[in-house]
């Protein structure tokens, strides 16, 4: 099943609009040899690939709401956009569907086994891919991840906490992937901060976090990674060594760690907080509904991208690949971003410190890249 709608932006801005729509039917022929709707609006098409049913529909949903909101806040109609759910019958299944239906560039999928099985059918008919996974091992030729890999949050803070005296560092990772995947980006971030990591110590459940905790004992740490939620935290707070700075990753954006005492001060990296409440704000009043996951944003700015490089694509072409590599980079609702040479995007995060009330900002994101 698929819904469609059609708009663009231009560079760098959040404009507002009014939301042209249109629905496909029947089936043709077009340059490139993929059939397109008798009858349609001349303009090119943009898939999203997005569970909306089944267990993961909450995030398709708002994947999905976000792009459409992207659409409403443009007033250029450079091309039509269209939502497949990849939870109907399978990614791979979404995404034939998609590219049969003219579908030049996909926006999506969520999870990094769907982005898998999209990836071949898409490099087949040469159709880009810029998916929201968070999995950097799932990037390929023609695949572009935007997600939020923790590896560049982590850096971020380690080295923050670096340039304010910490020489020792440690971290406490769950036994899960995302876990794994932090303990290597501390490693390589304490290494190139120049300090040393004098203990790693791992957990299986949120509830094990402070025996973990306890587990790195009176090893002189000055700073602790939590590469987990705030929850994992608080719960790890007891038992984290006094004196020590606390960090933790982009996860800490949502939830609200102030609320345990241990954790005010504690530092942690994220995308830049004022244009994810002014999105949070367009979105409620949007969609009368409470605030989106913080992934949602990544539906927005994946089409802020994708109208940007419209203005370099003819109708009837196929989408203009390189303007996803351009090194100048994009702006969105997390700040500036740009995809590096494997495909993953760099982005600028900034550093704040947790409040009993929310978080102040320690320092900010740049504004641009060298």
């Amino acid at each position: 099943m698929a819904i469609s709608f059609s708009a663009a932006l231009g560079r760098r801005h959040l404009l507002v609009a009014t939301l042209a729509a249109s629905l496909l039917a029947g089936c043709a022929t077009r340059p490139g040899g993929r059939p397109v709707a008798p009858g349609a609006p001349k303009v090119n098409r943009v898939a999203v690939l997005v569970p909306m049913s089944g267990g993961d529909a909450v995030v398709g949903q708002a994947l999905g709401n976000a792009a459409r909101l992207a659409l409403f806040d443009s007033k250029s109609t450079a091309f039509e956009l269209s939502l497949f759910d990849t939870a109907e019958a399978g990614a791979a299944v979404a995404a034939s569907r998609a590219i049969a239906g003219g579908n030049d560039l996909i926006l999506g999928p969520l999870l990094s086994e769907d982005v898998r099985q999209v990836t071949p059918i898409a490099q087949r008919a040469r159709v880009p891919v810029i998916a929201f996974s968070n999995d950097a091992s799932a990037a390929a030729p023609g695949t572009h991840i935007l997600g939020f890999t923790p590896n560049q949050a982590i850096e971020r803070v380690v080295a923050q906490a670096a340039s304010s005296g910490a020489r020792r560092f440690a971290a406490l990772v769950p036994t899960s992937t995302y876990g794994q995947r932090s303990a290597q980006a501390f490693a390589v971030a304490v290494q190139r901060a120049g300090g040393q990591v004098v203990g790693i110590e791992t957990y299986a459940r949120s509830e094990d976090a402070r025996g973990a905790a306890r587990r790195l004992g009176s090893r002189p740490y000055d700073a602790v990674l939590v590469a987990d939620s705030p929850r994992s935290a608080a719960l790890a707070a007891p038992a984290i060594r006094s004196g020590a700075r606390i960090l933790g990753t982009e996860l800490w954006a949502s939830g609200n760690p102030g609320s345990t005492a241990r954790l005010r001060g504690s530092w942690y990296a994220a995308p830049t907080q004022g244009r994810w409440s002014q999105f949070v704000q367009r979105y409620r009043a949007r969609y009368s509904s409470a605030a989106p996951p913080r992934i949602a944003s990544l539906g927005y700015d994946s089409v802020l991208l994708a109208v940007r490089a419209s203005r370099n694509w003819p109708v009837g072409r196929r989408f203009p690949v390189g303007a996803i590599a351009d090194r100048e980079g994009f702006a969105g609702v997390d700040g500036i971003f740009r995809f590096r040479s494997d495909n993953v995007a760099q982005r600028a995060f900034e550093v704040r410190s947790v409040t009993a009330t929310g978080s102040t900002l320690v320092s900010p994101a740049p504004t641009s890249f060298p």
